[in-house]
């Protein structure tokens, strides 16, 4: 007997799903999306459930106005994933299962490839001679003589949209619509490059995960330049060769043209990247491709986490330590903690990589829930760069950098080779300050200062995104006396254009490759030692393989080294290995630089000293003393609303609901309320409370226990409020 009711999650914050009569001539599947009534409007959903029965008499229930999907959007297991998401980090199921579809899905597109653009002669145009005077109509006629051809096609081969219209006025083309052909890749899987030779460290990390073709989560810690990437390539064959996808996930898409190059290099299969870069027709296109098997390889940021495949095989997840694999808004999810959930539902390896593991991958490891691959040495004849700290306490600062700084630079630009410098602060200044009174031009609706961007003229606020011209005088006293303070990475570059003028400068920022393909071009500039001295911020500071960068200057780093962030010395000691990896990673000997006002800081000591191995044992040691993560865990309740009281307020009533549950005890502390770091953002105020559990499954159900009573609350209603689970920024 057929369902009378399905059982429908929508794209809506509320933690239930609706009942929706079945109508004849529909039949719905579980995991498909169909339309709906919703209040005045038409919303998609996706149905969960199907049954005979509802909570409400049938008369009150709506009928779907239509079905979408004759089967799942997803694979069953990939669909489990959303759902223990949903659950996992306390978000309604219709948005999460909405932040996993493409945008044009969402909005009720057919979930099929979009049919082509094809241009074909008419009768006429055949019996036309090729026009001697217009070569490159004579050009497409001939073309098309051969046989019809895609609107891309066409394109590619530099013929005019105008081209292309001339001619279908005069009746000769004509463009009618095709479905693209559908090809399976696993057939022609191939080699196409010579592989080098492995040394005994890569071959065992390859060799134990081929040795386990099910479920096991592997960690490979290598030095930077070790060789990770070619680990990950000889893993695949063996996986591409059987037929099967592999999904590869990376931090930013920064890093991903030139592993992109890595890969098409050396196998002949399909690729497919997801990143923010891509339109929403680009973006449904790679989603499809890698749903119909039509890519074998994925490659992207955190959200190609949800493409769906045909064959999993394997994931990889590259960089596995980086922050912005957490999402920060809507469903907030780690991708690699999906990506590894993920991995045990599909019964498929997956690999962890990583020079500066997180210290929860490191936990995992030390007590054997993941396996633990070391890779100690570099690769080829690349030698470990000298690491050397300089004690800025009393120097002339120009721009931010010492003369001794500046003399070894000298030094290695002379040499022929290139230097990277890391300031991770965009702008010309932080500040602008008056020299009269010492006034500061401050954000009115953050509790921010402005940050100066001489090329545009602006003071921009980095929080909230408002921006302002350049006031000509002091606000507060009328002075014209501004002066920038502190140093950003525009000042630096015209600080290096003065001191090096022989030399070219490039600076990488999110400011200075906001064009599409920008960053590409300057990468592969840089590889033809075209920019001799490199500025960058984070983008810069991972994955990047310079051979010709021999030196790397850090040049603050002190306001990380004195930060209430907890995690913030783990992510120091990140950041510094990896930016110091970018030098001498060929044969030539590389150095890296730390200015530094506290040279005897005993992270800057370890680091320098012992490596990031024993950074990592002193941290974790620290970690479980102060009974932090990843021996406990968080649950952060974010609150913000116009009035500072009102979110206080709300946040009191939270802890009072914890306080008085069944479930609490000393090993689940409250704590808070208290004011964000950032206590006012965007005219905002912000408040938060912290939630502390021993282990995820008593987090789990107090959260649980807690939600309904929460929602309830009069001010939920007011106040813009969130839960993260496992938080990885506190601010």
């Amino acid at each position: 007997m057929a369902s009378k009711i399905a059982r429908v999650a929508l794209p809506v914050p509320l933690d239930k799903q609706f009942d929706y009569l079945i109508t004849p001539g529909h039949s719905p599947v579980v995991g498909a999306r169909v339309r709906v009534p919703f209040g005045r409007q038409q919303l998609v959903g996706i149905v969960t459930a199907l049954s005979d029965s509802s909570d409400f008499p049938l008369a009150q229930l709506k009928g779907i106005s239509a079905v979408l999907d004759p089967a799942p959007l997803w694979p069953a297991p990939l669909l489990a994933l959303l759902r223990w998401a949903s659950s996992y980090y306390q978000y309604p199921l219709g948005d999460t299962l909405a932040n996993a579809m493409p945008t044009l899905l969402r909005k009720g597109r057919e979930a099929s490839p979009a049919s082509l653009k094809v241009w074909q002669l008419t009768d006429t145009g055949r019996e036309q001679p090729l026009p001697t005077r217009a070569p490159r109509q004579a050009q497409v006629l001939k073309m098309l003589r051969s046989g019809s051809w895609s609107h891309e096609a066409l394109q590619a081969e530099e013929i005019s949209t105008a081209i292309l219209k001339n001619l279908s006025d005069k009746g000769w083309i004509e463009a009618c619509e095709a479905q693209p052909q559908h090809q399976v890749w696993a057939d022609d899987f191939a080699i196409t490059e010579e592989k080098p030779r492995l040394n005994e460290e890569q071959a065992l990390a390859v060799a134990s995960v081929n040795a386990n073709p099910g479920f096991g989560c592997y960690l490979l810690e290598g030095v930077t330049g070790s060789g990770k990437t070619e680990v990950y390539l000889n893993l695949l064959e063996p996986v591409l060769a059987a037929g099967k996808q592999a999904l590869i996930l990376v931090p930013e898409i920064g890093l991903t043209p030139q592993t992109i190059n890595r890969f098409r290099r050396r196998f002949n299969v399909p690729l497919e990247t997801v990143h923010s870069g891509l339109n929403d027709s680009e973006r449904l296109a790679a989603w499809l491709a890698g749903r119909d098997n039509q890519a074998g390889i994925i490659i992207g940021t955190r959200s190609a986490l949800f493409t769906p495949c045909h064959n999993l095989g394997m994931i990889i997840v590259d960089e596995e330590h980086d922050a912005s694999y957490k999402q920060q808004d809507s469903l907030r999810y780690h991708a690699r903690d999906l990506a590894v959930m993920r991995a045990s539902k599909e019964n498929i390896p997956i690999i962890l990589g990583s020079a500066t593991p997180a210290l929860e991958s490191l936990h995992n490891a030390k007590s054997g829930k993941y396996h633990h691959l070391t890779l100690t040495r570099r690769a080829g004849n690349a030698r470990q760069a000298r690491h050397g700290v300089l004690d800025v306490k009393g120097l002339y600062l120009e721009a931010g950098l010492s003369a001794p700084l500046i003399a070894q630079m000298r030094k290695h630009l002379e040499a022929g080779n290139q230097v990277m410098l890391f300031l991770n602060r965009r702008g010309y200044a932080p500040a602008i300050m008056c020299h009269a009174c010492g006034w500061l031009a401050e954000c009115k609706r953050c509790d921010a200062y402005y940050t100066f961007h001489q090329q545009s003229g602006e003071l921009r606020c980095h929080h909230c995104a408002t921006q302002r011209p350049v006031m000509p005088q002091c606000h507060q006293c009328g002075s014209t006396q501004l002066h920038a303070v502190g140093v950003g990475t525009e000042q630096l570059e015209q600080q290096l254009a003065t001191l090096f003028p022989d030399y070219k400068t490039v600076r990488i920022d999110r400011d200075s490759t906001r064009r599409k393909g920008s960053l590409e071009s300057y990468l592969e500039a840089i590889r033809n030692n075209e920019y001799q001295i490199l500025i960058g911020t984070q983008m810069l500071a991972k994955g990047h393989h310079f051979p010709d960068v021999t030196l790397v200057g850090l040049i603050d780093v002190d306001s990380a080294l004195f930060s209430n962030d907890f995690r913030a010395s783990e992510r120091l000691a990140q950041l510094f290995i990896q930016v110091a990896g970018r030098a001498g990673r060929a044969s030539k000997p590389g150095e890296v630089l730390l200015q530094t006002h506290h040279p005897e800081h005993a992270l800057l000591q370890a680091l320098l000293h012992q490596g990031y191995g024993a950074f990592a044992r002193d941290a974790l040691t620290e970690r479980k003393q102060a009974w932090l993560p990843p021996f406990t865990y968080l649950a952060l309740f974010r609150a913000e609303a116009n009035s500072s009281e009102q979110t206080e307020q709300f946040l009191h009533q939270i802890r009072g609901i914890f306080e008085t549950s069944p479930l609490y005890d000393q090993s689940t502390p409250v704590l808070g309320p208290n004011p964000a770091p950032l206590a006012r953002r965007a005219g905002r105020y912000r408040w938060q409370l912290l939630l502390q559990a021993p282990d995820r499954k008593t987090l789990q159900r107090m959260l649980t226990v807690a939600k309904p009573a929460i929602q309830m609350l009069p001010l939920a209603r007011k106040i813009r409020w969130s839960i993260d689970v496992e938080p990885q920024d506190l601010t």
